[in-house]
């Protein structure tokens, strides 16, 4: 089963890091450009990336999107972007910056109505739902703040209301290189089948990866078993081959 391999990009100050389950004092720069890092992962086959703006979800409005328009530029990459996007203002400024696709993570969460419209206005193609969540639980603002929703019962309600695509991060695993929540996964697609669903979090090599394909899981995020090394390019480019 061909599963779609999303790197992702974590920007602050317009640099590619890495952060640990969301804490800022665990940053570790791990390119200056990240427009060039975009195209070392395009030139290994990669089609699409995970972009995220940092300091815009601190800031709690868009920051880096002239990095993200460069990027854009530079490759011919499929871009999905997030990260401090809270009005339509910023969401019109990431699609002119090079973004094909946007997700909302607090925003849905918060402002229900707003990311609402937004995929009214845009369509399921464009507006992904980020489901982040502590031991099942949702949590927002950068991962700060664990609420009382239940993971499965907000994604099947925006399943509901037209969302498509889901990106779920297990904040347990982000940036531990421990192996990714597969069982998680499989519930989420046992109990909301429509879904396309996005597994983000403790990726730690390409076996990993390989793991989440044969449970059926249509999509990955990973980031820092690429940047540690642990995943290699010619590892990415002989999967991509393979499938």
């Amino acid at each position: 089963m061909m599963i779609e391999l999303i790197p992702a990009i974590d920007m602050i100050e317009g640099k590619c890091v890495r952060l640990s389950q969301g804490d800022f004092g665990t940053q570790k720069v791990y390119a200056e450009d990240p427009a060039e890092m975009a195209r070392r992962l395009e030139d290994a086959g990669i089609r699409r990336l995970h972009v995220v703006d940092l300091d815009g979800a601190k800031a709690g409005h868009i920051v880096n999107y002239r990095t993200l328009e460069r990027i854009a530029t530079q490759t011919e990459l499929c871009i999905d972007f997030g990260g401090g996007l809270k009005s339509d203002e910023d969401l019109r400024i990431a699609f002119e910056s090079g973004a094909q696709m946007v997700t909302g993570g607090s925003i849905a969460v918060r402002e229900p109505e707003r990311f609402l419209a937004w995929l009214k206005a845009y369509g399921s193609e464009r507006i992904i739902l980020g489901a982040d969540a502590k031991e099942r639980k949702i949590a927002v603002g950068g991962w700060e703040e664990s609420t009382t929703l239940e993971l499965i019962p907000f994604i099947q309600d925006y399943v509901q209301k037209g969302v498509r695509k889901v990106i779920c991060t297990d904040i347990s695993k982000d940036g531990m290189l421990q192996g990714p929540a597969v069982e998680l996964y499989q519930e989420i697609q046992r109990e909301v089948p429509e879904v396309y669903l996005v597994a983000s979090g403790g990726v730690s090599s390409i076996a990993d990866i390989e793991r989440l394909a044969e449970a059926g899981i249509p999509a990955v995020i990973f980031g820092k078993a690429l940047y540690e090394g642990r995943i290699s390019f010619q590892e990415l480019e002989r999967f991509i081959m393979r499938n």
